[in-house]
């Protein structure tokens, strides 16, 4: 049975935890109002997030059209203080995503494919090819990796994306995040997937491989659902852009670990071997990559472009409008 959860607002404007029962139909739990509090209540009584779920089940259900058509949808996970939710990210980790960073990589090198040696890129990808699916109990390399910011930089389903007034590109990266608690001694918990849209500056990226830091300083977006359970093995999905109501670029993805040069163990793994990611009671969202990027495509993407990313096995699909922030960069003040 596939279990998906989503956060919102009721119309009395409560904050709420819904499991969806069917395209329309949310059942909403009792005793918790947030889905940190289902994964430490999970965590306390020693149960599955699944358990706790139906051992929270109420008669009261909500229309799901009404929630997203009024705008009450929130993304499936945040902290109180978002501060303590912090989101990550690896790059290069499905088959074909090395295509598009190397030819970005090769041009910029003013060599072609034929006379220039593999770049830093194609490396790091083969080298997941090799070694990124250890076998049971054996440390796989460890893959590209990068963070992107705090709980603050997570856009809501259906609202805006800002890109900042200083970034050259502002493009979709339709991917699949895990989403974790740390229990109170600091032990990374997986709550669920959802989709995601981690959104990069690509043009600032392709002046040098070295502003990937950069180019991943933007926000991002995820759910509107929460898968629980296992990933499966293979996931299809469509991305898409919409301008003034038409389609201008749509594109299959693929993801699940039949379709990745690294394991989802394996990324856990490198993540949260560092100890700054495992303080007790903190969130991350980790995104795992992607193969499909409009802008290996040529597409410019512009402010009221309204990204659009689908996979059935999520339920309803993860939609944000382009913006641009126009607010002033801070300076510094000295003290």
């Amino acid at each position: 049975m596939i279990m998906r959860l989503i956060q919102y607002v009721t119309e009395a404007n409560e904050r709420a935890v819904g499991l969806v029962l069917d395209p329309d139909t949310i059942c909403r739990l009792q005793k918790v109002n947030t889905l940190y509090q289902l994964a430490v209540q999970a965590i306390e009584t020693g149960s599955s997030i699944e358990a706790q779920v139906q051992a929270l089940r109420s008669d009261n259900r909500d229309s799901y059209g009404d929630i997203m058509h009024q705008h009450r949808i929130l993304s499936p996970i945040d902290h109180r203080d978002p501060a303590h939710l912090l989101v990550s990210g690896t790059g290069l980790t499905h088959l074909g995503s090395a295509d598009t960073r190397d030819a970005m990589h090769l041009k910029n090198s003013g060599h072609s494919e034929k006379s220039e040696p593999l770049t830093d890129s194609m490396k790091m990808f083969k080298m997941g090819v090799e070694g990124g699916k250890p076998a049971a109990g054996e440390t796989g390399v460890q893959p590209e990796w990068f963070f992107k910011g705090n709980g603050n930089i997570i856009a809501r389903p259906e609202a805006s994306l800002e890109s900042p007034a200083f970034a050259l590109d502002a493009g979709e990266e339709p991917e699949i995040a895990g989403i974790y608690i740390n229990d109170n001694k600091g032990t990374p918990c997986r709550i669920g997937f959802a989709l995601g849209n981690e959104f990069s500056d690509h043009k600032t990226e392709r002046q040098n491989y070295l502003y990937l830091a950069h180019s991943k300083l933007r926000p991002c977006a995820i759910g509107p659902e929460l898968l629980v359970g296992p990933l499966p093995d293979s996931i299809e999905g469509k991305s898409r852009i919409v301008r003034d109501g038409n389609v201008i670029w749509e594109k299959r993805f693929l993801s699940g670990e039949q379709n990745m040069s690294h394991s989802i163990a394996n990324l856990e793994y490198h993540h949260f071997k560092y100890s700054n990611f495992c303080n007790p009671g903190d969130v991350n969202v980790h995104f795992f990559g992607t193969a499909t990027l409009s802008f290996g495509d040529g597409i410019e993407t512009a402010p009221g472009d309204i990204f659009e990313i689908d996979a059935s096995i999520f339920g309803r699909p993860l939609r944000n409008t382009l913006t641009l922030d126009e607010r002033p960069t801070a300076g510094v003040r000295s003290l």
